[in-house]
């Protein structure tokens, strides 16, 4: 039997391109991060910062970070207590020591379960993942800071942190 040439072309096609998209998703291994979901929290959190992803962060850190809002890395973040209590249950639920675990195993390596990191930036295998970053880049105009992930990482905001 002899399948016309255009149905498999398109067949192959559709393969190669599914390969193609598992292949990111599961090769970003360590390089991805579930991006933020719930849009209450997409919306507090990214007005003024990416949204980062929960599983970045065991959920020690985000209850101390959200229990700290009046003093958010130098600015008053305060929202509504029933606001602020709906986002800590979303961070919480996908942080990496629960939800997001499959997605943060390397990043949290050489972090105590017992501590409660608030920078991501601090963490162990962030330091050398990014240890070749020369200090003048961190100051460049478009990133001023080792939190703007967007500046070098341009598909952070859909949770890929690759090169």
């Amino acid at each position: 039997m002899k399948i016309p040439a255009r149905p498999l072309a398109l067949g192959l096609l559709a393969i190669a391109f599914a390969g193609l998209v598992l292949g990111r998703a599961q090769a970003g291994g360590s390089h991805y991060f579930p991006p933020v979901a719930e849009p209450v929290v997409k919306e507090e959190c990214g007005s003024c910062h990416i949204a980062f992803a929960p599983s970045m962060l065991p959920a020690n850190s985000w209850k101390r970070m959200m229990g700290e809002l009046r003093n958010h890395f130098g600015d008053d973040a305060t929202v509504d207590p029933a606001l602020a209590a709906k986002i800590t249950e979303y961070l919480v639920n996908n942080a990496a020591d629960t939800g997001g675990r499959r997605y943060s195993n390397k990043l949290l390596r050489g972090v105590s379960t017992t501590s409660a990191p608030l920078r991501i930036t601090e963490l162990p295998k962030w330091v050398k993942e990014h240890r070749k970053v020369a200090g003048w880049e961190w100051k460049h105009k478009d990133v001023r800071s080792k939190a703007n992930c967007a500046a070098c990482h341009t598909d952070a905001e859909r949770g890929y942190y690759d090169e």
